[in-house]
């Protein structure tokens, strides 16, 4: 029971740690609170399905296409709503507002739509077999969320860690001016970091729908809140962070609702965020907050 719990938990928490990586990418390198990635995050999960109810793609075509249409979808709030704002200097609060405008456009577009009612996706889109792993049961889908969102983190931590591109996005992350002198394109980089983000929330929407089989206009907003419960406990701007706080919010979620109960789950999930966050408020890697734009 308690192995079960375990890749449950596993499951569910890579979804918040591949979110919660794209939240924390743009705040650390744009210095901007994103609200309206919850909203991109349910983007996703819609064009992953009406591609696969309407064309009958494969999952794996379907998971590219959010993949590429959620990227799409943060390069325009970037081209639309952040670039001119950084262009007229905007102080760090106004593109939160402007994104929460961005967040109910796209919900509230998405319901219109769409509707408001669940959508699921087809039952016979993924077997529905379970697997032993060293003597533990996994099913299919778990075992393709734990392996494609680690693959991601993996893929995304190594570009930023070992590439030219990565210490670029770094540099500017320190300080764009600096960067700008340095002959980095500033603003191309911005427009990258943008749609890489949005594409790695579009890609957790999909695996979130198919982990819970609903896809819903409002499904963004309960996980936004989760990101940033996740991104304030890593340290703001931190990618291991992301990770760690995604793993641990999906185990204090999953282990609650074994053996406490579901109406605890948030409660206890909370709590517990609260408590590290009263020892360590800065979070786990809270020094990143502390670097000079």
């Amino acid at each position: 029971m308690l192995d079960q719990q375990l890749v449950n938990a596993i499951s569910l928490g890579c979804v918040y740690a591949l979110f919660a990586l794209g939240f924390t990418l743009i705040f650390g390198v744009l210095h901007v609170i994103n609200l309206s990635h919850g909203a991109v995050f349910m983007v996703g999960a819609y064009a992953a399905e009406q591609v696969i109810a309407h064309f009958a793609f494969p999952l794996w075509a379907a998971i590219l296409f959010a993949f590429v249409f959620s990227g799409v979808v943060g390069f325009v709030i970037d081209l639309l709503v952040l670039r001119p704002l950084r262009a007229r200097n905007a102080p760090e609060l106004i593109p939160m507002i402007a994104t929460i405008g961005i967040a109910i456009i796209l919900a509230n577009g998405i319901q219109g739509i769409f509707g408001a009612q669940n959508i699921r996706f087809p039952a016979s889109l993924v077997p529905d077999e379970v697997l032993k792993v060293a003597g533990v049961r996994v099913t299919v889908l778990e075992l393709g969320i734990i392996f494609l969102s680690f693959a991601l983190m993996a893929v995304l931590l190594l570009i930023m860690r070992k590439t030219q591109m990565g210490r670029a996005l770094r540099a500017i992350a320190e300080s764009p001016r600096a960067a700008s002198l340095l002959g980095i394109n500033v603003e191309g980089l911005f427009f990258l970091t943008s749609s890489l983000a949005a594409a790695l929330g579009g890609i957790a929407g999909v695996l979130i729908g198919l982990y819970s089989n609903a896809v819903f206009p409002l499904m963004g907003e309960s996980m936004l809140e989760k990101g940033i419960a996740v991104i304030i406990l890593g340290g703001m701007g931190d990618m291991r962070g992301a990770l760690i706080g995604g793993l641990f919010l999906g185990f204090a979620e999953v282990l609650s609702v074994a053996y406490i109960g579901s109406s605890m789950r948030d409660a206890v999930a909370f709590g517990l965020l609260f408590l590290i966050l009263l020892v360590r408020p800065k979070g786990l890697f809270g020094r990143i907050a502390e670097r000079k734009v």
